[in-house]
């Protein structure tokens, strides 16, 4: 039977705007060189990314019944991603302010709150069919972490511009098995990963943007893989699509190296598009 995957976390609407630099904290105007609406959330990205991958995924979020939830909801079933919908108080959405260059200022509008465990039996059950569990930063799954953890299974967990400091990821990064990150705000990227394989997980990865990514495998030895060239549209959900190439290519028992390259090779795939991923170019008018 082929491996699966449960993942839990943030799926958005979101409204990107794109400038030719990003706004100077003085009173001032800009013009917008392009503006659209769109899915958005690290755990749609992945979920999306190992769906046109062909691996098996469900994906639980929490949405509201609102015109944002209506939309992300249809948009994801419209592209194929099988997934299970928590009761929230508001539907996630984002402001996000982008330059052609990559840079990024990421706006919370709204952010769902953790539910009451309505739904935990379910979840429990689909963790522990899965064969690895995606953990992402949220109320939610931060709920959910001692229950992932009872399962057994291996968590993966991103960490995305963790500066190193910051309490709330402490708990993810203390279940995490796997662990993933960006080096936006780390000073030392390959002496944190080293810190995550000391302090037990068995695989750290850091993405460098246009310079590719670092690993720490368990051994303590250091991988490195090249970014693949692409005419770069949009870099929303590059790093979600990154590791969702790992994490299948894992699965699929790859070694680190081989698991890096597809990786990359994933992550080229959705920079051509204004979404998360293609997938979701039909469905998204």
């Amino acid at each position: 039977m082929t491996a699966s995957v449960f993942i839990a976390g943030p799926v958005s609407w979101n409204s990107i705007v794109v400038l030719d630099r990003l706004p100077e904290p003085v009173p001032h105007m800009q013009f917008a060189e392009d503006s659209w609406e769109t899915t958005g959330g690290t755990s749609a990205g992945k979920a999306l990314s190992l769906t046109a991958l062909g691996r098996p995924t469900l994906l639980y979020a929490v949405s509201a019944e609102d015109e944002p939830g209506e939309r992300v909801r249809g948009a994801l079933d419209r592209a194929g991603v099988r997934t299970l919908w928590g009761e929230g108080d508001v539907t996630e959405r984002h402001l996000n302010l982008m330059t052609r260059r990559g840079e990024r200022v990421s706006l919370y509008l709204a952010s769902p709150s953790a539910t009451g465990g309505a739904d935990d039996a379910a979840l429990v059950s689909a963790m522990r069919e899965a064969d690895a569990i995606v953990l992402d930063l949220a109320a939610e799954p931060l709920r959910l972490l001692p229950a992932a953890r009872a399962t057994g299974r291996p968590i993966w967990v991103d960490v995305h511009d963790y500066d190193g400091e910051a309490h709330f990821h402490t708990p993810f990064l203390d279940a995490a098995d796997v662990v993933f990150c960006n080096a936006d705000r780390l000073a030392d990227p390959v002496a944190f990963l080293r810190s995550r394989i000391s302090a037990g997980a068995s695989l750290a990865v850091c993405t460098l943007g246009a310079e590719g990514a670092v690993a720490i495998d368990a051994d303590g030895v250091e991988h490195r893989v090249a970014a693949v060239p692409v005419d770069v549209v949009d870099t929303n959900g590059a790093g979600d699509a990154f590791l969702a190439g790992v994490l299948d290519a894992r699965l699929s028992g790859a070694d680190v190296p081989s698991a890096l390259r597809a990786g990359a090779r994933t992550a080229s795939g959705v920079l051509g598009t204004r979404h998360l991923h293609p997938l979701l170019d039909p469905v998204i008018v």
